[in-house]
């Protein structure tokens, strides 16, 4: 087993360059197409290392310009890009800048998702152990596909279960769902369980919004008529003050199961929450509720680095895609990617666990303690 470290990912350092580059623009319209750049690189599948001829050539990518390409290979040939330090030098966005460049650590590109998922060397849970994705949103809040597209879409992938987990009532810059939408949207999934005949199974869950105080915008009466309560912060996410007590508060709600992309970051813009997370792990271990890695290539929020710690404490993990449309259900595979350098048993993973242990394990609650 590999002794992990922090990944060698070109795609990733490449990427993070042409966003420096975007940012150091002046024109809308070349920080636009930097931008584009940035997020074709970070979406190949195949390293530029691996895509390069002998004679040093790169093949056409699309939304790669003469520009990009000149940083492409300045990274190659040396590590760096002198084109890029150079237009920071003259950009009066420095700060931002390297703020921007902070915030950005511990992010996988889909090349080096896609090299960790292969590599049998690597501790953590494999594809073919994953058995379900418990993040991801309908039409019912502020998601495209309805819940017959989300069960085709995952069986296609294999899955034997999945959770819709649209947003609840509080959060309506998000569609969040009112409770009479809630109870249709379960006549309608369970329309589709039964329409299935118990080839699969699709969970109502319900992802909650965490106030500043820790309370969730459900009350118990309606948290009970879900299969799975997710607790996520969607708020005050740029602040700088200590918000340990607002997430061990959420984690002692009795009917939340799984903390949600817990810190809340978006990578390149936001920190998200500021805490103690030995704490906040420590709790969630003791009161059996699971971390998400949250698989949002701009979330991927845990990532690895602060899994270990989660592991170590004694944490369980879910792994999701927190997709809004099907084609994003792949998303998945960013999460177990970063469980795999986070080397985390698929025992430890409720994504792994056959379909009777996660009902078994929802059903229980693990009270308000302190």
């Amino acid at each position: 087993m590999h002794e992990v470290r922090p990944p060698s990912d070109v795609n990733a350092v490449v990427g993070g360059y042409l966003r420096d580059l975007a940012f150091a623009q002046a024109s809308p319209q070349k920080m636009y197409g930097y931008k584009r750049a940035a997020a074709a690189i970070f979406g190949l599948e195949t390293p530029l290392t691996e895509l390069v001829a002998a004679d040093g050539t790169l093949p056409r990518i699309p939304g790669i310009g003469p520009g990009s390409t000149r940083v492409i290979r300045e990274v190659l040939e040396s590590g760096h890009s002198p084109t890029v330090e150079d237009a920071i030098g003259h950009s009066d966005r420095q700060a931002d800048i390297t703020r921007r460049r902070r915030l950005r650590q511990n992010v996988l590109s889909r090349a080096e998702v896609v090299r960790v998922l292969r590599d049998p060397s690597y501790g953590g849970p494999s594809s073919d152990e994953y058995r379900g994705d418990l993040q991801m949103h309908s039409e019912w809040s502020d998601g495209s596909p309805t819940v017959d597209e989300i069960a085709d879409s995952c069986m296609a992938r294999g899955y034997t279960y999945a959770a819709v987990t649209d947003h609840s009532h509080g959060l309506k810059i998000a569609g969040g769902m009112s409770m009479e939408e809630a109870a249709e949207q379960r006549r309608a999934i369970d329309a589709v369980n039964a329409s299935l005949g118990g080839r699969f199974h699709l969970l109502q869950g319900v992802e909650a919004n965490i106030d500043i105080a820790g309370a969730l915008d459900l009350d118990d009466d309606e948290a009970t008529t879900f299969d799975l309560v997710l607790a996520a912060p969607h708020s005050r996410l740029r602040r700088n003050d200590d918000q340990t007590h607002r997430m061990l508060a959420a984690i002692a709600h009795p009917h939340v199961r799984i903390l949600a992309h817990p810190r809340g970051r978006i990578s390149g813009s936001r920190a998200g929450v500021v805490a103690d997370w030995d704490a906040v792990f420590a709790k969630a271990a003791r009161l059996g509720v699971a971390v998400e890695i949250d698989g949002d290539p701009a979330r991927q929020d845990l990532d690895y680095t602060l899994a270990r710690r989660a592991l170590a404490a004694g944490c369980i993990f879910a792994l999701d895609s927190d997709a809004h449309t099907t084609a994003q259900l792949w998303y998945a595979d960013i999460a177990l990617a970063h469980a795999r350098l986070a080397s985390i048993p698929a025992d430890r993973i409720v994504n792994c666990w056959p379909l009777d242990r996660l009902l078994g394990w929802l059903s229980e609650r693990s009270g308000a303690a302190s």
